[in-house]
């Protein structure tokens, strides 16, 4: 976080601190996340200690930058665990499962303390019965079994802009005078990066080198107020823990005790000093200081982001991202989008010109329809994240699910690179949150009942995602109990709705989208109410996406959901009817062909099929869907686009083919409302409004 302010920049009380607050949220919320899935992840006979390290550092992390920026309440927090989690990875305890649910709570309550500071409302978390928790696992002892000692109270204060923390030792504040002696290293110069640490951050001190052997070690004079554990965390991002001794020459002639309690010359930092609060930040950029008065102006910080986030050192890192607000690349998608309608204006009108006298015109226009759709693509990839960011949330909602219903259940994911729009993502996690509950709650067994059935203990419920042409298929399976049949249509009849034992399966299993329809024998805190389905549902059609449900009674169930890749541009194929253009999606298009009147068959009901390759295939005639007037009819044969959605295929009647091109998307019901068969709208090059056709829908329209 020491990168935060510009050179020069100036200090006055009208700074806004709150967006350096913003950015330690990020980085917090990034770090709860990452030491959570670990968490869940941890193999408690086998402990990795790379994992516990890695637990460590992101609780390291968070303490670091509450303890900089005066957060009181989540620095004590982080520095419990951190003391517990510094005893499991040096193996003075073994990991155990009341330690992983009491980090676990820990974290919980860690977002609502820092949800607390941004503002957001609500009753700051008590953490005092966390605290003492924690403190009595790191030493040792049963938390559930033994009366912990009485542990400080802890408030958080909800403001959006916090005091500081008061400063633990006034005695960091006395300048002492020190020997810094790094070495012997085969590389000595890479030692020198130590000394422009002085140089670079304010109130850190002063450095001189001493005369010594060059080519084997450096030697320093420091003047400074900084203890002895916060230099060596600053000179271990050059050089290792055992190549540092520092020497307090103020303390051993004064005969006193050295002011911080570490030993020196160890590989190994004390974990009661390492991530404390860094005095020589008080009054630097962006940190509260209510004991000194600000100075006008003083140079960036430049290592506080290596304290406070642990992390190595480099340019690397920090060049390779970059975090940019949602809202400027939404801004530069519709930018983007508003160039693609351009492009294909200017497209269209070249068409008129002649070729010949027109040739480096029409080249450059090429050139620019080229560029624009390797930036269109470029530009939406930086909107596309994996299904991890949402897979990842689950692990934890399932473990505390099962154990509350007495459940033994496993969660396997695949396929967490597959990669969707932002967009999307944030609105696809309610529904999947509720199908997953919805499988351990009714679907998976109880224990004993799964022994009985000849299974095994674990129920296993599976979250895949996969990418099938324009479309991500993400689906729910579980093996459970599966749906019954009878169950459904009886709890069908009983609220009224009509269920002859005609129907098929696949219509007696969408009957759960029913409003208010629930095969819960009781209503818990979990479910039953006859709230959810209906609303996933519904939720999926609104992102014109499709869901299908799939089950063997005693075997499990499958719960289908295919969503458009993104909301934003896509690839069409526009075709005519009459004097109305129509955009297909390219990736539901098949093939296309021309028939003759007579190849097409009526049916019962007015149906008509058409054979293609000994497959008999409904007809959608378009003209008749959107009742298109039809003021001339010029003798050509029909035109057929065969589409495929939703494991089906239907030949589309069209008038003409006018070819492929890509279409900016306009959300049809923000600006008019929700229009059967359509999902969408687009601007043509000709500024004529397109609409975008529903496959899905328009396949679905010839099952009914």
């Amino acid at each position: 976080m020491g990168e935060m302010m510009n050179e020069g920049q100036s200090l006055g009380n009208d700074i806004d601190l709150s967006q350096f607050y913003q950015i330690f949220f990020e980085e917090a919320g990034e770090n709860l996340d990452q030491m959570e899935q670990m968490l869940l992840a941890l193999d408690l006979e086998k402990a990795d200690d790379e994992e516990l390290n890695a637990i460590f550092r992101c609780a390291h992390s968070i303490k670091g930058g509450a303890a900089t920026f005066g957060f009181a309440d989540v620095a004590e927090l982080t520095h419990q665990m951190e003391s517990l989690l510094d005893k499991l990875r040096r193996h003075e305890l073994t990991p155990t499962a009341a330690m992983v649910d009491v980090l676990l709570e820990s974290s919980d309550a860690l977002r609502g303390l820092l949800g607390a500071h941004q503002g957001r409302g609500g009753t700051p978390p008590a953490t005092a019965d966390l605290v003492a928790r924690i403190s009595v696992l790191a030493h040792g002892e049963d938390a559930e079994h033994t009366e912990p000692e009485p542990a400080p109270v802890v408030v958080a204060a909800p403001v959006s802009a916090p005091a500081p923390a008061p400063r633990k030792a006034a005695a960091a504040k006395v300048e002492r005078d020190l020997e810094i002696h790094i070495g012997p290293l085969e590389n000595p110069s890479q030692a020198d990066g130590i000394a422009d640490l002085f140089r670079d951050i304010p109130g850190l001190g002063t450095v001189e080198a001493l005369p010594c052997d060059l080519s084997t070690k450096r030697v320093w004079r420091a003047r400074t107020s900084a203890s002895d554990g916060d230099l060596m965390d600053l000179f271990t991002f050059h050089v290792g823990k055992d190549d540092i001794r520092i020497v307090d020459n103020s303390a051993v002639a004064a005969g006193a005790a050295p002011l911080d309690d570490e030993p020196m010359g160890t590989g190994h930092p004390n974990p009661t000093t390492e991530g404390r609060d860094y005095g020589f930040f008080e009054g630097a950029p962006g940190v509260p200081n209510a004991s000194a008065p600000a100075p006008a102006a003083a140079a960036p910080v430049k290592v506080a982001p290596k304290v406070a986030a642990g992390a190595p050192t480099g340019a690397g890192l920090e060049s390779s991202t970059l975090r940019v607000s949602v809202s400027k690349v939404d801004q530069l998608i519709n930018l983007v989008g508003e160039l693609v309608i351009t492009q294909a204006m200017l497209a269209q009108k070249s068409r008129e010109l002649d070729d010949a006298s027109n040739q480096p015109l029409l080249a450059g226009l090429a050139d620019l329809d080229r560029n624009t759709r390797d930036l269109q693509e470029a530009v939406m990839s930086i909107r596309m994240i994996p299904m991890s960011v949402v897979f990842n949330r689950f692990p934890r909602m399932l473990r505390d699910l099962a154990s509350k219903l007495g459940k033994k259940v496993e969660l396997v994911t695949q396929g967490e690179s597959t990669e969707l729009d932002k967009g999307l993502v944030e609105k696809i996690t309610d529904p999947l949150t509720h199908l997953i509950r919805n499988s351990c709650d009714h679907g998976i067994e109880m224990p004993e009942e799964r022994r009985s059935k000849g299974k095994s203990e674990h129920g296993t419920i599976t979250l895949s995602a996969t990418h099938e042409g324009g479309s991500i298929l993400i689906e729910v399976r579980d093996d459970g109990k599966g749906l019954s049949r009878e169950k459904l249509l009886k709890k069908a009849r009983e609220k009224g709705i009509d269920a002859p034992d005609s129907m098929t399966d696949s219509e007696v299993w969408n009957l759960i989208f029913a409003p208010g329809f629930s095969t819960a024998d009781e209503v818990t805190d979990v479910s039953g109410r006859g709230v959810g389905m209906d609303v996933v549902k519904k939720n999926i059609a609104a992102l014109n996406g499709t869901v299908e449900i799939a089950s063997a009674e005693g075997f499990g169930m499958r719960v289908s959901v295919r969503l458009p890749l993104t909301l934003a541009i896509m690839d069409g194929m526009s075709v005519r009817v009459s004097d109305e253009v129509y955009i297909l999606p390219l990736s539901s298009v098949i093939e296309s062909f021309q028939i003759k009147p007579e190849d097409i068959n009526t049916m019962g009901q007015g149906a008509q099929v058409v054979k293609v390759r000994d497959e008999y295939m409904p007809v959608v005639e378009l003209e008749r869907v959107f009742q298109v007037p039809r003021f001339e009819f010029n003798g050509t044969s029909p035109i057929m686009v065969v589409v495929e959605a939703e494991g089906a295929r239907v030949a589309l009647m069209v008038d003409e083919l006018l070819g492929q091109q890509q279409v900016v998307i306009k959300n049809l019901e923000s600006n008019y409302r929700k229009v059967p068969n359509v999902s969408g709208a687009t601007i043509l090059g000709d500024g004529k409004v397109a609409l975008i056709l529903d496959t899905s829908g328009l396949v679905r329209r010839t099952r009914h």
